[in-house]
């Protein structure tokens, strides 16, 4: 491939189905020059919040101005962690920090339920959003989200690293080129060993965690001590599950190289609580297969599996995340570990010379913070996000009602099952100001 032709590649990739709005968008909000000052504010102390704003402290000119959290005891941490990058004032209310017209973007690293209100308030702030995965907790805060960014032209970026790894790029390229013929199926795998929650009876709150402002606009049930900090995303309400949490990253480039730019139409899962006997609502044990039928002839068809075991360290490739895929002259293994192989039709092993990277999340950053100030449109540009993150949401909705689903793709509805459909949405707390809408 000639180099004009790779960066072709590397340009299209980034873009998914957003198309030219996106670079129009991208190029309208761009900021006055590379050297200026970005001002951000960070919304979600905990340890993945702090940890991903240490990668954009570390970027030349950005200075955190707030931190915010509902945890007292966090939120203070962060403010001296970040007091060498500015003077950072903790607050609680994140629309103090979408009221300052001195902020330029935010970092977004709350519990789920938090994701897509928090992004879209954001944008309606005119700020940029960086919003760590899944971006949504059910798929009409996820259009939502896609529809503020593009209204409000806004650079919003998903947290999902992998779109900024060589390792995964490059592979996604070969796929591209043809090395393995016509990629017709994809298996990614989320195995690892989880602690269980146990069981806990509801109680109050720790001193200094204000409660009411951690649920926001999502129902409010009586606090327990294993619906918290982490814990949250076993629960319906809050979080979305393993494959939500860790898996929707070996889906998403599972489904970047498998090549498809929709949602499916078709989605079954098995699955269940095989192991742990504790409070949390998700399966344990997950297997969800999605059809993507093209047009209907042979060759158009597409399909994407999932597999996850949270009680095993036994994995394929001795990798605990992964994703296969199978074409038509062969078969190639990537991995977000920075693992990779290539076989050929006769299972031959063939050298695969790209990078070995593990997932580059300073790059991911990086790279946001350039389009921001350049122009471009981000790796993980938010209608890519909402693709992936809707698979991890059908994927739990077909665990939960116990059947197989048929989608809609353009107006993003379950069709023929009222009770699947009514979780493509949500409840949410009377009146509250977070409500998407």
């Amino acid at each position: 491939m000639t180099q004009p032709d790779r960066r072709t590649f590397l340009k299209q990739s980034a873009l998914g189905i957003a198309g030219t709005a996106v670079l129009a968008t991208a190029s309208r909000a761009r900021a006055a020059g590379a050297n200026d000052k970005l001002v951000m504010g960070l919304i979600g102390c905990g340890g993945r919040g702090c940890g991903v704003a240490e990668l954009f402290a570390g970027v030349e000119n950005v200075e955190f101005a707030y931190v915010c959290d509902a945890d007292q005891n966090r939120l203070e941490a962060a403010a001296r962690q970040f007091s060498q990058h500015g003077s950072p004032k903790p607050v609680g209310d994140l629309r103090t920090i979408l009221d300052d017209p001195a902020v330029d973007a935010v970092l977004i690293a709350t519990p789920n339920h938090w994701h897509a209100p928090a992004g879209i308030l954001a944008c309606q702030a005119g700020k940029h959003a960086y919003i760590e995965k899944p971006c949504s907790h059910n798929i009409r805060e996820g259009r939502l989200l896609v529809e503020a960014a593009r209204r409000n032209e806004r650079v919003v970026q998903h947290g999902t690293q992998v779109r900024s790894t060589s390792t995964i790029r490059e592979g996604v390229r070969l796929l591209r080129e043809g090395r393995i013929g016509t990629v017709l199926a994809a298996k990614a795998w989320n195995i690892q060993r989880r602690g269980q929650i146990g069981h806990v009876q509801p109680g109050e709150p720790p001193a200094g965690f204000d409660y009411d402002l951690w649920c926001g606009p999502a129902p409010m049930m009586p606090f327990r001590s294993n619906c918290h900090h982490g814990s949250y995303n076993w629960w319906f309400d809050y979080g979305s599950g393993d494959i939500g949490n860790d898996g929707v990253h070996d889906i998403d480039y599972a489904r970047w190289g498998l090549g498809v730019e929709t949602h499916p139409t078709e989605i079954v899962a098995l699955g269940g609580k095989f192991v742990f006997d504790d409070d949390g609502q998700y399966p344990d044990t997950q297997q969800v297969t999605y059809l993507y039928p093209g047009d209907g002839s042979a060759g158009s068809q597409r399909m994407l599996i999932y597999e996850q075991r949270l009680w095993s360290g036994n994995y394929p490739h001795n990798v605990d995340s992964g994703a296969e895929f199978y074409g038509t002259a062969g078969q190639m293994f990537l991995s977000r570990r920075g693992k990779a192989q290539l076989l050929g039709e006769k299972n031959e092993r063939i050298d695969l010379e790209i990078p070995l990277e593990p997932q580059a999340d300073a790059a991911h950053v990086a790279n946001f913070v350039d389009c921001i100030r350049n122009g471009g449109v981000p790796n993980a540009e938010i209608e890519i996000g909402h693709l992936t993150a809707s698979l991890c949401h059908l994927g739990n909705i077909a665990s939960r009602v116990g059947r197989g689903l048929k989608f809609d793709p353009a107006a993003e509805r379950i069709v023929g099952d009222e009770e699947a459909d009514r979780l493509v949405s949500r409840e949410y707390r009377a009146g509250h100001w977070a409500t998407p809408a």
